[in-house]
């Protein structure tokens, strides 16, 4: 079953990516194609095997891709938060930045049969990554930016009239969730680089900020395929947990003072394939 709306109730169940295959295809802005080097996609592997370990141990049911329908020249299954937006119970597929990434839906065919499916329509001037949506409940946050275009939000505004779906350019990188990260309801980190206090959403308004000014960097083979901000890309457990990068230790120690369980984990290629824990993560179930 997928029932989720929000960033931080209960996990239930939640799909985690996997590294094997990763690769820079052709036709997707790469100056350099092919696979990743094995000693890179194998690290991130334990990693990943290791974040399903602590996952489980939370009592998370844990979901893999199925990577006998992974197609060789695709770009690779480590970050399945880009590729599907999931809205209470139906599931969004959206018309990715990189058309080379639809063929992701393959891997992930043990959590969509049979579930309510929207499709986005393709060749129709529409751009969405999924990660430029975060999720609070009734209200949504959508961050237009070089992945997420304003024709894509017009049509998720038809698609969800019940949803409040505000929209907000402060970044124009792409995904908003390094950038604005609900812990629980009410309670937000944002960060202080991209977003200034005018130009806060008006749906986090009311809510605690925790502004982040800056992180410790992690290192990347070769070229960095997301910024040193990644290590803003939590992920929570419930409203009193979260998984943060081990090495965030302002982070760690400013989440304990509020209250927060912190359970501190290392992706060491999240800069190099572009996914902390979030990224890496698609909640099924929460609640």
């Amino acid at each position: 079953m997928i029932s989720t709306n929000n960033e931080w109730d209960t996990l239930k169940s939640i799909f985690v990516g996997s590294a094997w295959g990763a690769n820079k295809p052709q036709g997707c802005h790469f100056e350099k194609t092919g696979p990743y080097p094995n000693a890179v996609t194998e690290q991130a592997d334990i990693d990943l095997n290791n974040f399903v370990d602590v996952l489980k141990h939370e009592g998370v049911k844990v979901y893999r891709p199925i990577q006998n329908n992974f197609v060789p020249n695709g770009m690779y299954n480590y970050c399945p938060r880009d590729r599907l937006l999931i809205a209470g119970e139906t599931i969004v597929d959206p018309a990715m930045m990189y058309p080379c990434r639809d063929m992701e839906w393959k891997t992930l065919a043990n959590v969509t049969a049979g579930k309510h499916v929207k499709h986005m329509p393709r060749d129709e001037g529409m751009t969405l990554d999924a990660a430029n949506v975060c999720r609070l409940g009734d209200t949504w946050l959508y961050l237009e930016s070089e992945s997420g275009n304003h024709a894509a939000y017009e049509w998720l505004c038809e698609q969800f009239p019940n949803i409040n779906i505000e929209l907000v350019n402060f970044y124009q990188g792409v995904h908003i969730d390094s950038t604005i990260v609900p812990l629980r309801e009410g309670v937000v980190m944002v960060n202080a680089e991209r977003v200034m206090p005018e130009h806060l959403p008006k749906a986090l308004q009311d809510w605690e900020i925790i502004w982040i000014w800056n992180v410790v960097p992690q290192d990347f083979y070769e070229y960095p395929w997301a910024s040193k901000w990644i290590a803003m890309n939590t992920l929570s457990i419930d409203p009193e947990t979260v998984i943060v990068d081990t090495a965030q230790t302002e982070i760690i120690t400013t989440l304990e003072k509020r209250g927060f369980t912190v359970v501190p984990h290392t992706l060491r290629h999240s800069r190099t394939l572009g996914g902390g824990f979030h990224c890496v993560t698609l909640d099924l179930k929460r609640g």
